[in-house]
């Protein structure tokens, strides 16, 4: 335990100095927020829903900065790391890559959650959002959907061969789920082929969920997706411990 605190308050550190998940995972989200709620303000989602149109995209806006930690930070500080040698050095060491990787994801998971909560409270505070549906359901469907983009960023930066194939990997996760997925443009506007084919990102199905969790829709709308990112997450989770490799 002392070992993991020790290298959690180091990496943390290294994470803010650096800004960028300071800027991607906290403050762009509300960035969007501020965009959305000057446009469509407490606008219903459509004719005769009982929640506004911001309320509907929280659950997507929150996943903002699960995308940025999890597809596009993480496998780029692990594959950094490696061609670093830092990764080398851990070798000789008692630490395992399961304490590297926890480490990393729990940079990260702080970043999402402090950005979930000055998400609530700038949606409450400025644009009435509230939540419609159940507070436990929602938080456990966030934690899903956090450990689902984690471990499949964890693995792309498990098993890259070095950092510029890490970011090409990354890039190819992030962008297409960040725009096409509703966690910047709703989906609700999307055309309906971009819809179908959005439908095939992990990123959506937790999107899914999420608002489903939010709004307090039927429990028949969450199933399949629960299903999937559980699914998504013990085989992205399985091949980072397998396949990890230290230099």
């Amino acid at each position: 335990m002392k070992t993991f605190k020790t290298m959690f308050q180091t990496e943390l550190k290294l994470s803010l100095r650096g800004m960028d998940m300071l800027l991607f995972a906290v403050f762009m989200p509300l960035t969007v927020m501020a965009l959305l709620g000057m446009v469509y303000g407490s606008r219903p989602a459509f004719d005769g829903a009982g929640y506004t149109f911001l309320e509907q995209s929280f659950g997507a806006l929150t996943t903002i900065s699960i995308c940025a930690g999890g597809v596009m930070g993480l496998p780029l500080v692990v594959s950094d790391y490696r061609d670093k040698k830092i990764l080398k050095h851990f070798q000789v060491t008692p630490v395992s890559p399961m304490m590297i990787l926890s480490v990393q994801l729990t940079v990260y998971a702080l970043y999402s959650l402090a950005s979930l909560i000055l998400l609530y409270l700038a949606g409450a505070i400025f644009f009435g959002c509230q939540l419609k549906g159940s507070v436990l359901l929602f938080t456990g469907s966030y934690l899903l959907v956090m450990l689902s983009m984690f471990s499949l960023g964890l693995m792309a930066g498990g098993i890259a061969p070095n950092p510029k194939a890490a970011s090409v990997i990354a890039c190819i996760l992030y962008f297409p789920m960040l725009i096409f997925s509703g966690a910047t443009l709703p989906y609700e506007i999307m055309p309906a082929a971009f819809a179908r084919a959005a439908d095939v990102l992990p990123l959506t199905q937790g999107i899914k969920l999420l608002k489903a969790a939010s709004l307090g829709l039927p429990v028949d709308k969450i199933i399949m997706p629960i299903i999937l990112l559980l699914a998504l997450t013990v085989v992205c989770t399985g091949i980072s411990l397998k396949f990890f490799r230290w230099e």
